[in-house]
């Protein structure tokens, strides 16, 4: 897809034990056990009673210090333009609390919040800062390690692509027991060492998070804990086709990330999307349901673990969008997109694992895609420029070169070294309303045609992801009616077809063709 560029600290136990408060047992759920390295029982049980907590953080909020901290600022509602003002005229490590009420901003729409090195921002029960609808962000500039906390933020007009929160990406923020909602843009921004726990991040016109930084790399991001709902009020994809710029959340060049016990539902698009030379995430007990769009989507990028999530109802909106206008390709609720593992680049993994799931009654699984004529330096590479990351100068990825090794495949983002085991698809159609296109499991390509200079034309990548790049299914359990995409979207399997050879997927699966589960 495109990329458009544009009090004292909690302890690990306490944290651990607030956020632990804010999960409520989803019905009918189980805890998490153990890793894919189990009996057969074992992972049958894995499959089935992966994480099941919901993070019901927007309806039941946790409340900030009702009384001044010792040593904090107070910051008096009643005054426009109070927060920044104090902010500016106190030193660095200054801790505000923000008095119950509504907090406003000068009318300008640049009069943010400058934070300074180590400032901390303590929402009282009630207090809320807004923008009403003129100011455009909240909280901007770079100083490191800003924190807020129990804060209301909403209301404000960030451009496309922009944030409220954390405007500039600045390093080592920490955004916890916050509501960020009803802005335009992104919710807030992301920079290294960013915290996001337990926080609200609701009906955002595009994004809740926008995990990027102008100029440099991301790495060691945490989100943890939030509810993320409702994004993409404004409907990006419709007024930017095909633009790629909505989700939940959308990590760009993000080098390790752990995402864990978010609830992240009925959004507009996709729930999470990783978009570009990201690496070394752990995605694990989330809840990823009634989103629009794809659940996740993981796209030219690498090494990654996907655990112990339940994932249900996605992708109704696009997928049947998408079926009853034609379109054969097989969209499904968890997408790689020219994306594996690499053990040249440094990560906790050298694969892309998914493992111990539970899908449900999503339109289709999951998809393996490599577009043979996206690679780096092609006109038909959308974003923006970018080259993979065992290639950083674009330039050498050009003839004579690229025809020969090690370009022909240090050039390509590759969906390679993915295993997909121990998880339980579950397909009902009468609960999805539809008949075809719903029920497909896929690992395919496209005929190379573009650039006439590429050195991938022909059938040679849709040959290698489907049987020379080690992706794998096997010890899977499937429940309902599921069929199976290879090579192309025009060769379509069964079960049988799909463990024979030369395909040989889905070793040790159980498969009971009835619907429900």
């Amino acid at each position: 897809m495109d990329i458009k560029r544009r009090h004292r600290p909690w302890g690990a136990t306490t944290l651990a034990l607030a956020l632990a408060l804010a999960l409520l047992t989803a019905t009918g759920c189980e805890s998490t056990p153990g890793a894919g390295t189990e009996s057969k029982t074992a992972r049958s049980t894995s499959a089935t009673s992966a994480a099941r907590a919901v993070a019901r953080v927007c309806a039941e909020p946790a409340e900030g210090p009702a009384k001044a901290p010792a040593g904090a600022v107070t910051v008096d509602p009643a005054k426009v333009g109070d927060l920044a003002a104090k902010t500016r005229n106190s030193p660095p490590h200054t801790t505000f609390w923000l008095r119950p009420g509504m907090h406003r901003l000068d009318p300008d729409r640049y009069a943010q919040v400058v934070p300074k090195e180590g400032d901390r921002y303590l929402g009282a029960p009630g207090a809320v800062l807004d923008g009403r609808k003129k100011n455009q962000y909240a909280f901007g500039g770079g100083a490191r390690d800003v924190t807020i906390r129990y804060l209301t933020v909403q209301r404000f007009v960030a451009p496309p692509d922009e944030g409220v929160v954390n405007h500039d990406s600045a390093d080592g923020w920490v955004i916890e027991y916050a509501t960020i909602q009803h802005n335009s843009g992104a919710g807030l921004m992301a920079g290294a060492r960013q915290r996001v726990r337990a926080n609200c991040l609701r009906d955002n016109g595009q994004y809740g998070m926008n995990a990027y930084k102008s100029g440099g790399r991301i790495s060691d991001l945490v989100v943890e804990g939030n509810e993320i709902v409702g994004n993409n009020t404004d409907d990006w994809e419709r007024r930017r086709k095909g633009c790629g710029c909505t989700g939940g959340i959308k990590f760009w060049d993000v080098d390790g990330a752990d995402v864990r016990g978010n609830w992240v539902h009925d959004n507009r698009g996709t729930g999470l999307w990783a978009d570009t030379d990201n690496n070394d995430f752990r995605i694990e007990d989330n809840v990823l349901e009634a989103n629009d769009g794809a659940a996740l989507i993981y796209e030219t990028s690498y090494n990654a673990v996907i655990r112990n999530n339940t994932i249900r109802r996605n992708n109704w909106v696009e997928g049947r969008k998408a079926a009853d206008s034609g379109d054969t390709f097989p969209y499904a609720t968890i997408y790689l997109s020219e994306s594996g593992g690499e053990p040249r680049v440094r990560a906790r993994t050298d694969r892309i694992e998914i493992y111990g799931n539970v899908l449900e009654d999503n339109w289709s699984g999951i998809t393996l895609w490599e577009n043979a004529d996206r690679f780096c330096n092609s006109p038909a590479n959308t974003s923006s420029g970018e080259c993979t990351l065992l290639v950083r100068d674009t330039h050498r990825c050009a003839r004579p070169g690229i025809a020969t090794a090690p370009l022909y495949s240090d050039c390509r983002w590759k969906t390679q070294r993915v295993d997909i085991h121990d998880n339980r698809f579950v397909l009902d159609e009468s609960v999805v309303k539809c008949t075809v296109k719903c029920d497909r499991m896929a690992v395919l390509a496209n005929y190379g045609t573009y650039p006439d200079w590429s050195p991938y034309q022909g059938e040679g990548v849709a040959e290698a992801i489907t049987g020379k790049q080690h992706n794998r299914w096997h010890d899977n359990v499937y429940v309902g009616s599921w069929t199976f995409v290879v090579h192309d979207p025009s060769r379509v399997l069964d079960f049988t077809q799909w463990q024979g050879a030369p395909y040989l997927q889905d070793a040790g699966s159980t498969f009971r063709a009835q619907d429900g589960g």
